[in-house]
């Protein structure tokens, strides 16, 4: 069993910056892809950014030089950051894994933080 722990979060002004963090914890786990998603009132979950099995990146086209995705290899952990964020940024984010045990890949998902921006 894989936990993906959420932080960071909350209410920023528009132009302002958040920086999202998810660690993913369990035992005889590797990771093939995590990143971020996130969901909007009323509308579809969105992928945001994600890391691939290759150690590529993938950007949502309305957050491309915006917001900067990064990891950490030897902790399973991952970051947004989310700059000259608009009120369109407003969200619930959650934190995504797909992840390989044994002979099966597994999808999981983070509880959820919300993002809201507004003045």
């Amino acid at each position: 069993q894989v936990q993906l722990v959420e932080s960071g979060g909350g209410l920023v002004q528009p132009g302002g910056s958040l920086r999202l963090s998810c660690a993913a914890s369990g035992s005889g786990f590797s990771i093939n892809y995590m990143g971020w998603y996130r969901q909007a009132p009323r509308k579809q979950r969105e992928l945001v950014a994600t890391f691939t099995s290759g150690g590529n990146t993938v950007y949502a086209d309305s957050v491309k030089g915006r917001f900067t995705i990064s990891r950490d290899n030897a902790k399973n952990t991952v970051s947004l950051q989310m700059s000259s964020l608009e009120p369109e940024d407003t969200a619930v984010y959650y934190c995504h894994a797909i992840v390989h045990i044994r002979d099966y890949d597994y999808q999981y998902w983070g509880q959820g933080t919300q993002v809201t921006v507004s003045s």
